[in-house]
């Protein structure tokens, strides 16, 4: 078939050619993003040590050996931040969720003892259900979120197949669990749930993201979950222009 002049030919791209060239981009965004995001940190607390010694009323002598032991934290903090985490640094102790992309372990860092909840999500069904940017979304609120009312993710990796999300584990289960366990809530139970949803539900607003996906099932549990105080935390969410954009071919 003869081609015409300045026409271009155009080949399918490759799922490992999308998949390069999409971890090149996120890459080189949370490289950007996290320099800002470092520097403004850093300038936060140091306001707060200013104005913390101020209030105490310190001497300079004082103020210059704070000053000193801020700076050396700082640095320290730098460089944990710098070390490059995987699989071989935690010991999977058990499974304790599935998903649409993967499954959740519940793990022990080996150095620390800590223990976390490990979102194991399968890069090749992200790109294939193109949900790079809904997951993009969620580790993006769980980094950027501070407050009570959204899990906290301590560390992120990932290898040729796996994206890796380690996260802070909430004992107390997810709300369907506790549906079942209970079968009715009381009124007054039924009213504190609620209230608290409500308020995750906002905490996520007030970062400029909108919930897609509310149910009991993403709904988690602390550890007073038992003593009829848990704090249902909000796990999957998107940003605004995000949730525009995926609305917009269902219309």
């Amino acid at each position: 078939m003869a081609m015409t002049a300045g026409a271009a030919t155009t080949f399918p791209m490759s799922n490992h050619t999308r998949e390069r060239v999409t971890v090149a981009k996120l890459t080189l965004e949370n490289f950007y993003s996290n320099l800002i995001l470092q520097h403004e940190e850093r300038e936060t607390r140091q306001k707060k040590l200013e104005v913390a010694m101020e209030e105490e009323g310190l001497a300079d002598e004082e103020k210059k050996l704070r000053r000193s032991q801020h700076a050396r934290k700082e640095t320290e903090f730098l460089r944990l931040k710098r070390t490059r985490l995987g699989l071989d640094d935690f010991e999977s102790l058990k499974v304790i969720g599935r998903g649409a992309f993967g499954e959740v372990r519940l793990v022990q860092k080996k150095d620390t003892g800590h223990i976390y909840a490990m979102k194991i999500l399968r890069k090749a069904d992200m790109l294939e259900k193109e949900q790079v940017a809904h997951i993009r979304a969620e580790r993006d609120i769980l980094v950027e979120a501070d407050g009570a009312w959204v899990v906290k993710m301590f560390y992120s990796f990932q290898d040729k197949r796996n994206l890796y999300l380690i996260m802070e584990f909430l004992p107390g289960g997810d709300m369907m669990t506790l549906l079942m366990k209970k079968d009715t809530l009381t009124e007054e139970e039924t009213q504190f749930y609620i209230s608290e949803t409500v308020l995750a539900i906002d905490a996520i607003h007030q970062l400029g993201f909108i919930h897609r996906d509310i149910k009991p099932d993403n709904l988690l549990l602390d550890a007073k979950a038992c003593a009829e105080q848990a704090s249902p935390r909000a796990s999957h969410a998107v940003r605004n222009r995000q949730l525009l954009a995926a609305d917009s071919s269902h219309s």
